[in-house]
Parts: structure tokens; C-alpha cells; sequence
């Protein structure tokens, strides 16, 4: 008698699914070389009690004085062009040359009261140890998931900006079905915008335990993810507190928004540094559940490398410079595109504990 044998065509095909598998995990763990940092701090707690309603953006007649460009003060660096607006966003520039680290650079004064909108003067508070009236309440935002990896995918996504008192978390939670990655932010906030003092990613693939990279900030010196000490520049940013910081600078008019202006900052991704900047694009309406929400379009002046992530942001003047939309590339295939759900969520200002007011 004879024992029954599987088709050929069951045996490759399982074969191929295997092999497939493999190729993701390899992918996804690579750059993952080290998971010894400390544990991944708690997720702050805030309770979310209302809608963010739109708004007057604010008008600046004088801005507060900005820095100098960070590309501008770095030696031995040639200067960054930026690309043309009339090309494609699809079409990634090339990738940038390692640059070296710059000298620390002046701090900004802070813009006044009377510069930013009534909601986030709201959230002023009086203690020494609280974070200035420019910055929004903590905020979530909610998003509708479509792109490409491989195929079409689609998915979900959530942004939640959390502050209390000078500390600030930012989450970019984005679940696509077999894969999920949230990436993480925290740090304080100081004169000169976010100061960001870690920087996690965590990727889920079905089946397979969770990897995490994370980037350390420490007073001068930055720990990449693969453990990698380097000199850092005052005012860098990491993947997911740069979009909050391009937030202030609009909010405060410490940038002007104006097509084809460029956003100059340093940028600490998980591999590698780079003197970064953002081109303002233009004005653009969007279709959103709240109704035609105008925007500004930012596209990124080249490309990330080794496996960073690059990604194009759309800021709403009405909804607090906000990101209503975000295209987050890994390569010229391979891109996610959120866009807005629904009106975002915000939690009441923070109460002030009486013995921490000065005194009169």
C-alpha cells in the first residue's frame, strides 16, 4: 500500500510562504541589532473631553526671531537646495551625504501671549515648570490607513500628541492587519521648541515577537539604535517629535508659511543623522469629515537612507497647525497615506496645583 504524498504544487507553494516569511522578519529586524536599552517609559494618561473645534489661525505681525538654519551652521557642509515644487511628491530626491554635527546654536525668546490662538492661551499656566501658551492641549488624531507595500493595504492609524507640565510624549500608532508599528517620543519643552530624550519604534508581525530600536538622547552625545554614540546638535529632532516641532513654528511664526520656503532642522533617525529640511510646498483644501479643511503641503527636500523612513506632512492653520494628512515612505513603492477620520480630540488645560503658583 501505498502512503499518500502532498501535490508538488502544496509542497512550493508552502515553501515559498515560508520563505517569504523569513525575508519580512529579516527585514524587519534589521537595524534592530540592539534591544538593550531601558525599558519603554509609561504612556501618560490624559482624558480626552471634547472636539477640536476650527479656528482664525493667528496672525503674526512681528515674529519672534528664529535661528539660523542648522544646515547653514554645520562646517564643511555644502548647502541643501531644495527641489522644485512643481515636481511630483511621489518622486523621492536622492539621499543625502552623513553630515558632520554643528556647534550648539542661540536660543529663541519666546513668542508673547498675545501672538497665539485663545484655545492654546487656554492652556497657559503661571508655575515656572509649565510649558508656554503656544503649545496645543494634548490632542489625539485619528486616521484612515491606504497605501502600498508589496500590494494595496489598508489599515488604521492614530496620533496622540500628551503633555503635562514641560513633559510631552508623542504616539504614531499605524495597524495594517499583519503588521503593526507604533513610534514613540518623549522629552521637554523647552525655549527652543521639543527637546526629545528617547525615541522608540516597535514593529508587530504577526506570529512573530515584537522588535524595538530605540534612540537615546544624551546632553551632547545621541545612541543611535544600534548603540552607535555620536555628537548631537542642540534643537535635533527624531521621526515622531518633528512633526509637533514644525507645529510651534508655524504656531508661533517662528517659519513663515509660504510656498517654497525651507524648514531647516537637524533630524536623528534610528541609523544615521541628517542636516534635514522641509519645503513648503503650498496651499492646498482637503476633503475631511469636518468639511474642506485648508492646508499646507510639505515635502521633504531629499531622502532618508539605509531603511529610514521620509515622510510629507499637510498642516492645518485651523485646526493648530495640526497634521491633517501624512505620507510616510519607506522607498519609491513602498508608502502609507493617512488622512484624517474625524474631528480631532481634545483634553481640558491642566489644572494648576495652588502651591506651586509664585508668590504675589
Amino acid at each position: 500500500m501505498k502512503t499518500a504524498r502532498p501535490p508538488v504544487l502544496l509542497v512550493l507553494a508552502v515553501l515559498a510562504l515560508h520563505l517569504l516569511l523569513g525575508r519580512e522578519v529579516q527585514r524587519i529586524q534589521e537595524g534592530w541589532v540592539r534591544d538593550d536599552a531601558p525599558p519603554s517609559p509609561a504612556r501618560m494618561q490624559v482624558e480626552f473631553v471634547r472636539e477640536m473645534a476650527m479656528q482664525a489661525p493667528a496672525v503674526h505681525a512681528t515674529p519672534p526671531p528664529r535661528r539660523a538654519p542648522a544646515a547653514q551652521a554645520m562646517p564643511g557642509a555644502a548647502p541643501a537646495a531644495s527641489q522644485p515644487a512643481s515636481h511630483p511628491a511621489s518622486h523621492p530626491a536622492s539621499a543625502p551625504e552623513r553630515l558632520p554635527i554643528p556647534e550648539p546654536v542661540a536660543e529663541v525668546a519666546p513668542v508673547p501671549a498675545e501672538a497665539v490662538p485663545p484655545v492654546a492661551v487656554a492652556a497657559s499656566a503661571v508655575s515656572s515648570d509649565e510649558p508656554g501658551p503656544e503649545w496645543p492641549l494634548s490632542t489625539r488624531l485619528s486616521y484612515v490607513l491606504s497605501g502600498n507595500y508589496r500590494g494595496p493595504v489598508t489599515g488604521q492609524a492614530q496620533v496622540e500628541w500628551l503633555r503635562k507640565g514641560r513633559d510631552y510624549q508623542v504616539h504614531l500608532d499605524v495597524d495594517v492587519g499583519l503588521v503593526a508599528r507604533r513610534m514613540s517620543s518623549q522629552g521637554r519643552l523647552t525655549s527652543d521648541g521639543i527637546a526629545p530624550q528617547r525615541y522608540d519604534e516597535e514593529t508587530k508581525l504577526l506570529l512573530v515577537d515584537a522588535r524595538r530600536s530605540s534612540v537615546l538622547f544624551q546632553g551632547a552625545e545621541v545612541q543611535l539604535a544600534n548603540g552607535r554614540r555620536e555628537p548631537v546638535q542642540r534643537g535635533s529632532q527624531d521621526s515622531a517629535s518633528q512633526f509637533v516641532q514644525l507645529t510651534w513654528l508655524f504656531l508661533t511664526g517662528r517659519e513663515p508659511l509660504q510656498a517654497g520656503h525651507v524648514v531647516r532642522f537637524p533630524l536623528v533617525l534610528p541609523r544615521r543623522q541628517y542636516a534635514w529640511q522641509y519645503e513648503v510646498v503650498g496651499e492646498e483644501m482637503l476633503d475631511t469629515p469636518m468639511g474642506p479643511v485648508a492646508s499646507w503641503h510639505l515635502r521633504p527636500g531629499r531622502s532618508a537612507s539605509g531603511g529610514d523612513l521620509t515622510a510629507e506632512v499637510w498642516l492645518a492653520p485651523a485646526l493648530q497647525y495640526l497634521p491633517v494628512r501624512l505620507v510616510i515612505r519607506q522607498d519609491a513603492d513602498n508608502y502609507i497615506d493617512l488622512m484624517l477620520k474625524r474631528a480631532p480630540l481634545q483634553a481640558a488645560p491642566e489644572s494648576i496645583d495652588p502651591s506651586r503658583r509664585p508668590a504675589p
